[in-house]
Parts: structure tokens; sequence; C-alpha cells
């Protein structure tokens, strides 16, 4: 099916259907003014060239209008973030009522876990995945301080077996058949930052609520990457930053999942901001707290509108490449990578990201035994932007917005050289 050489790498780019999205970006460029092999879109996502429209209109009638934006323009401030709701839905497998632009991805954890962590005293456990992302762990650590309860018996890891680097879904079975009556809370990064596993999202969810517990994912490494189906899937939340492969900028707002069976919950625990309260009375300024329904109840404040345009710059691009096109190309993409290393033939090179497609997005984690971050450091010397965590894995994501065959094949041919 592949080869290993630029002319076929060219030929699939040729063939590509989405492969013009890639004329919307910015590619980096080297002090020569050649392009970067950039594969880091698991770190930060690539600008849109439209993002500078985008932000500059919002600019415009900031100068133009002030304080009348919020109502007047062709896109008012006041209901901005309902702008996104459409296309970030859709990117999540939601119902637009469902999901909320606010806030930054920990911020919404904490938000999440205030309503859907309620601990007692035999029913407090915290299950995350052993290798999650350190804020995450942080985050639900905290969480057990705040109830009173030690993280050292409160926080359960579901590890991968000795000598693996990929968790089973059974060995979460087994920990919860021992411990489900106590865990009051799964927490878990739907694609594992480290490994690049993507997990069972349903049969996880399936699993805590039948042992009655919350279920929440972390979608950092799945949105815009994974389609996670969170309506079907059914868990109680989800959050996701939008700064890797949603490509909003650095440190952009994230987002929050919140299923419609607690809609309209107002019994749910919550902290609450005005931007939560009920849109027609919320200016009146006297009324009690009366929480939106939907996801849109845990806002607090006011979004940054600057953040937003370059997020609705991004969905719309999202929108107009089709998420299934996407997809499709990810799959291609990440198996012709898979291709290239195994043809180096290298005992050195490992990947520790699942073989198969169904369980992994862009990224490949390509494991270097023996090896330090001077291997890294030689790669992007070479020109190659990837990413490096220790011990020995070179994280390599080829994002199929603006990653082409060709940037995968020139990508291996860089790594044989510094290996050599």
């Amino acid at each position: 099916m592949f080869q290993n050489n630029l002319e076929f790498a060219k030929r699939c780019d040729a063939e590509d259907t989405v492969a013009d999205f890639r004329n919307d970006f910015h590619i980096p460029k080297d002090a020569s003014g050649n392009e970067l092999i950039y594969l880091c879109g698991n770190s930060l996502g690539l600008q849109p060239k439209i993002t500078a429209q985008y932000i500059q209109n919002e600019l415009k009638d900031w100068a133009t209008l002030g304080v009348e934006g919020h109502v007047e323009g062709d896109h008012p401030w006041l209901p901005y973030h309902e702008f996104l709701a459409q296309n970030m839905a859709q990117l999540v497998g939601a119902k637009p009522n469902e999901v909320v632009v606010m806030n930054t991805l920990t911020t919404n954890l904490h938000l999440m876990m205030v309503s859907f962590y309620q601990p007692t005293k035999t029913k407090f456990k915290i299950i995350v995945e052993s290798d999650a992302f350190p804020s995450d762990k942080y985050a639900v650590e905290s969480q057990l301080k705040f109830h009173g309860f030690d993280p050292k018996e409160g926080l359960l890891l579901w590890k991968p077996r000795k000598g693996e680097e990929l968790c089973r879904f059974e060995d979460l079975e087994e920990l919860m058949t021992q411990e489900g009556d106590s865990v009051a809370l799964i927490m878990i990064g739907s694609t594992n930052y480290y490994s690049g596993q993507s997990f069972p999202l349903k049969k996880i969810t399936e699993l805590g609520h039948k042992y009655g517990c919350m279920v929440g994912f972390d979608l950092a490494h799945g949105v815009g990457n994974i389609q996670p189906n969170l309506h079907e899937t059914g868990p109680d939340f989800a959050v996701w930053c939008s700064y890797k492969y949603l490509n909003s900028g650095p440190g952009s707002l994230g987002g929050c999942f919140v299923h419609e069976r607690h809609a309209n919950n107002t019994n749910l625990k919550r902290f609450t901001g005005w931007w939560g309260h009920n849109k027609q009375t919320r200016f009146n300024m006297r009324h009690e707290f009366d929480a939106l329904p939907g996801a849109e109840g845990w806002q607090l404040s006011n979004p940054p509108i600057l953040s937003m345009a370059a997020i609705r710059a991004s969905l719309d691009t999202f929108e107009r490449a089709g998420f299934e096109n996407l997809r499709k190309k990810t799959v291609k993409l990440t198996g012709y990578l898979e291709f290239l290393i195994d043809a180096m033939n290298d005992d050195r090179i490992n990947i520790i990201t699942p073989r198969n497609p169904e369980e992994r997005g862009c990224q490949l984690s390509i494991q270097v035994k023996q090896a330090n971050k001077e291997v890294h450091t030689r790669l992007t010397a070479s020109g190659v932007i990837s990413d490096w965590r220790e011990p020995d894995v070179i994280r390599v994501a080829p994002a199929p917005l603006y990653n082409s065959f060709e940037d995968v094949f020139r990508f291996s041919e860089k790594l044989k050289q510094v290996l050599q």
C-alpha cells in the first residue's frame, strides 16, 4: 500500500481532498525562509491566516463602537459565545446546549468537579490514568485535599502492566471490581498526552455509571483530533483546551461539556457567576441567581472576545474541511508515518502508540531507546519541530489540516540522518 519514496508521498498529497487547507495556515520558516517541518500541533496548533482578520474585525468594532459593540456589529459581543456553539458541538459530537467556550482547561475541570465530585465518607476516591497530564493530577489531588481526604488514599491510578506502555480496559474493570464501591469519580484524559493512546470512552462511561460513579474526560489531546461523540458516549462532563488541534492561539480559552441530563438540575452544587445567570434578567443586577439551562449555566464572567474570535476562525476552518474528511486523512497520514518508521529497521526505535488507528489520533510517540534529549536537539536543528518527553520519547503529530505526506516522508529521512 505504502512506498518509501518522495514520489509516493507527493502522489498522496496530490490525491488528498483536504490538501489545499495547508495554504490557509502560516507555516513557520527557518532563517533562510525555508518552511520547517512542523509536527507539533499536539502542543500548539498553527495559526489560520483568517485569524488576524477575525480579530481585527473585533478591534475595529471596539474602536468605532466602544461599549455598543456588545449589541451592534456583525458579531455582537454579548452573545458571542453562542456563535461558537454549533461548530464546537459538531467537533465533540454533542448538542449545542451541551457545550460552552469559557475559561481555561484546568479552571473548567475544577468547576466541573465542584458539581460532579460529591464525595461521602465511604465513596470518595477518584480514578485517573497513571500517566495523566500533570495538571489533571494536581487538580484532582487538590480536590481530594479540599474535601479532607488524603490523596495517597483517595487517588487511584489506572496503570499499564509491567513492561507495557498502554493501559488495558480490562485492568480498569478489575480496579473497579476491587474499588468501585468507594469510587466517586472517574476522570480520564481521552487521548493520553504521552503515549497517544485514545481510550474507549463509551466503555469507560458505562463502567463508571454501573458503579454509581460520575465520569468526566479531559479532551485536551482529543478535541479536533478524535471524535468523542460525547452526547452518545454519555459522560457527565468533559473539558478541553483549544490551542492544540483547534489552532486558537497560545493560552486561548477552553471548552466544557455538560450532558443534557444535567441541563436543568439546579440542585447540583456549582460555583456561580453572572454570565451563567438567566439572560433575560442578567442586567437587572438585583435578581437571585437563576442558572441558565445547559452548559451555559456554568459560565462565570463575560468572555474575552479577542480569544473567542480566534476560536471562531479555527472552527470555521474545521467546518469547511469537514471533520470526517480530516479523520480519514489522519488514519492514512499516521499509517504512512508508522510504515516509514518501521522501514528504518532500527532496534532503537519503538512506537509506543497503539497500532490500531481506532485507538489513536494524529500523534505517534516514538521511543528512542538509550537516547537522551540530544537526539531531539539535533532533529530540531535539522528543521523539524516536534516534542520531546522524558525519558526517551519524541512526540510527532501530523495534523491533517496543514501537514502533508511529504512532511511525514521528509521527517523520516531526517530522523534516519540524526540516528546515524
